[in-house]
Order: C-alpha cells, then structure tokens, then sequence
C-alpha cells in the first residue's frame, strides 16, 4: 500500500531501504533528536522524487474509550524546511483519520525541537502542555522536556 501526499510517497520500508535510513538517522541533525531505531519492520518510507529521504511510523491506542494515534517522523537533513515533513504528517494523518477510524492524533516532540513543532503547527496540531523529563537524550543520558501536541480530526488542514 501506498499514501500519495502533494510532493511525498509513504510506503512500507523495505530490506533496500535500511541502509539509507540508517545513514540519515545518523545526520547531526536528526541524531540531536532521534536514537538509531532496532528496526524498520512496520515503519513507513517518506519517498520525494524516487528517492528515500526518511521515516515515518504510528501508534494507535484501539482501546474505545481513548481511541488515538501517535506519529513520528525523520527526514534527511538535506530536505529540512522544504515543507516535506508537514506533507508526510498531513498525508499520514489523513489516513490515520479517514481509514483508520482516529478522532485525536498525538505527537511529541522535543520541546527544544524548534523547527518540528513549527512543521507540525503547520498541520494542525497544537500544544497541550510540557512534559517534563519526557526522554532520555540518547546522546548525553540526561532526561529532556516534550511537547504534547494533539489534532483533532476536524481540525485537520
């Protein structure tokens, strides 16, 4: 299966994808935020012009009464700030909504990560609080703030 987005392709990650992730989870820029992931199994590719420029996964809490999906992206540094990170947030939680049932999307990132909060504003979401020592930086061990953000389904842009 794939998500078309206005510029993005999602589709699952494949064995000839790895290597490639693997070299952009380790970029300066994206490592200041994100761990080496154990594995790409049921993660997305963000594909731009044919080439493989990040990742992109959910969560979904099934549970009725607090029904919810969680996202979380990263993208080759050599894209940043070209609207490709709103595109495949906006195109995943489309999906998220209209074919996966979700009222509520949350995302959580840093809360020093300037540039993704500004991305994700862009679709929709919008603050909800701090949440103190809410990861451990995978770099220096010291817990860092996150930011809670959610989008409602009708709130989506």
């Amino acid at each position: 299966m794939e998500l078309h987005g206005d510029k993005v392709v999602l589709r699952p990650v494949t064995d000839g994808d790895t290597e490639i992730l693997d070299r952009v989870v380790r970029e300066p820029e994206v490592a200041a935020w994100w761990p080496p992931p154990d594995g790409y199994e049921g993660k997305w590719a963000v594909v731009y012009a044919g080439e493989v420029i990040g990742m992109v996964q959910f969560d979904e809490e099934d549970d009725p009464e607090f029904r919810r999906a969680g996202i979380d992206i990263f993208l080759t540094a050599k894209h940043h700030g070209e609207g490709l990170g709103a595109d495949t947030v906006r195109t995943l939680a489309r999906w998220l909504v209209r074919e996966r049932g979700h009222h509520r999307l949350t995302i959580d990132p840093a809360a020093a990560n300037t540039a993704a909060i500004r991305c994700y504003g862009k679709v929709g979401f919008k603050p909800v609080g701090i949440m103190r020592a809410y990861w451990r930086n995978h770099r220096t061990g010291v817990w860092e703030d996150g930011l809670l953000m959610d989008l409602l389904a009708d709130e989506l842009t």
